[in-house]
């Protein structure tokens, strides 16, 4: 009989200790599946967001993380300065504000958003028309997300009045707006109330007439530029601002914003890998101590003490890979449970996902099962190899 058979028959023998097992490793797996998913997950998740919209290049005034620190002066000379060097394709400046709606029970908060209207926009259009290229005459135009076109019943050509609050205390008369389409907005959080309009109307509504200053300017590189060639080429000229690309943008938050879930990740998965390797270590441990006059009389028949130290690894291999098999589907499900809870923090963008499913993540899974069977094996092969055969039969026969 093959090793692999023995092993089999072993746990068939104890179905009661071979289900525990298996189920135990299924749900230690399915956590550890889901820290190894949420150490990169966020990372994963904000390149692709970062990169939705065609961007890859984020100038701001100083290092602060964009749209949280001082404004760009002189907007439109940066703007025509940048657009001239041969590694940027295109510029679009952005800034953020807040205005007020009137609905049912009173106002709401919006977001407002100004930008320059290029060929690119920071958004994804979804139904009707994006802002114009250029002025037009007649009511001012804006684009609204989903979540303000369903909470005021908005369509394409609808009318909006928006009350500019952009600065604290003010209280702007409301500036009247026509609703050229739908879009989305990629870092918008779950329930966020988010409009754009462009720079010009941005400023009439907030009653801001500092028309030349943006938050944050986005570069969309060249073809056949890397986005570090673009952001250089930006340092060269304006050394006064800052310029970032994506890549270097992800790596921040990874170092910084995001540590606090690597580091939960990891002692998590360390921790959570250490009952795993524990309870098949018990079990093995227990179930080779109950047959150690077995074994002993096994190996006085002539079973070389590597085929049983065999049997004892088949035995933990097929423990750990039943269960690590049932954890990957049960990981996902959970993992998607978790994620919507943790997307309810605030400031979180609804886009922004904290599991993300990567093929390595798949490998660094296997490697822990692979890791976990010989670990969880080291002490019953150890019991197995120091056996004294003649004692053990002798207790056996006198008990």
């Amino acid at each position: 009989m093959s090793a692999l058979a023995f092993a089999v028959r072993s746990l068939v023998r104890q179905p009661g200790r071979a289900v525990l097992g298996v189920a135990g490793i299924a749900a230690t797996g399915a956590l550890l599946f889901d820290m190894l998913l949420l150490s990169s997950g966020l990372v994963v998740s904000m390149r692709g967001l970062l990169g939705q919209v065609g961007y890859d290049v984020r100038v701001t005034a100083t290092q602060a993380t964009p749209l949280t620190g001082p404004r760009i002066t002189g907007t439109h000379a940066a703007i025509a300065a940048i657009a001239a060097l041969p590694e940027v394709e295109e510029v679009t400046a952005l800034r953020v504000g807040s205005a007020q709606v009137d609905v049912d029970r009173g106002r709401a908060a919006v977001t407002i958003i100004g930008a320059t209207t290029g060929r690119r926009r920071p958004w994804t259009l979804v139904a009707g028309e994006d802002l114009p290229r250029a002025a037009a005459g007649g009511a001012a135009t804006l684009v609204v997300n989903r979540n303000l076109a369903r909470a005021l019943n908005l369509s394409p050509g609808a009318n909006l009045a928006l009350h500019g609050s952009c600065v604290e205390g003010s209280r702007m008369p409301p500036v009247r707006f026509r609703v050229g389409g739908i879009v989305d907005f990629p870092f918008d959080q779950a329930s966020e109330l988010t409009a754009a309009a462009s720079l010009g109307d941005f400023a009439r509504t907030c009653g801001d007439d500092a028309r030349d200053e943006a938050d944050m300017l986005m570069i969309a590189s060249r073809a056949g530029h890397r986005p570090d060639d673009a952001a250089q080429a930006i340092r060269r000229i304006r050394p006064d601002l800052h310029s970032i690309t994506n890549e270097e943008l992800v790596a921040r938050f990874q170092q910084v914003e995001f540590s606090y879930f690597r580091q939960i990740s990891v002692v998590l998965a360390s921790v959570t890998g250490f009952f795993g390797v524990l309870l098949i270590a018990v079990l093995l441990s227990v179930s080779t101590n109950q047959r150690l006059g077995e074994i002993a009389a096994l190996r006085a028949l002539g079973f070389s003490g590597r085929r049983m130290v065999t049997d004892v690894l088949w035995r933990s291999a097929l423990l750990v890979g039943a269960g690590g098999l049932v954890a990957v589907p049960l990981g996902l499900v959970l993992s998607t449970r978790l994620d919507a809870i943790l997307k309810r923090m605030p400031g979180i963008p609804a886009s922004l996902h904290f599991f993300i499913f990567e093929p390595n993540t798949l490998v660094r899974y296997l490697v822990f099962l692979v890791l976990t069977t010989m670990l969880a094996a080291l002490y019953p092969i150890r019991m197995i190899v120091r056996l004294p055969i003649a004692a053990t039969l002798r207790d056996e026969v006198i008990s």
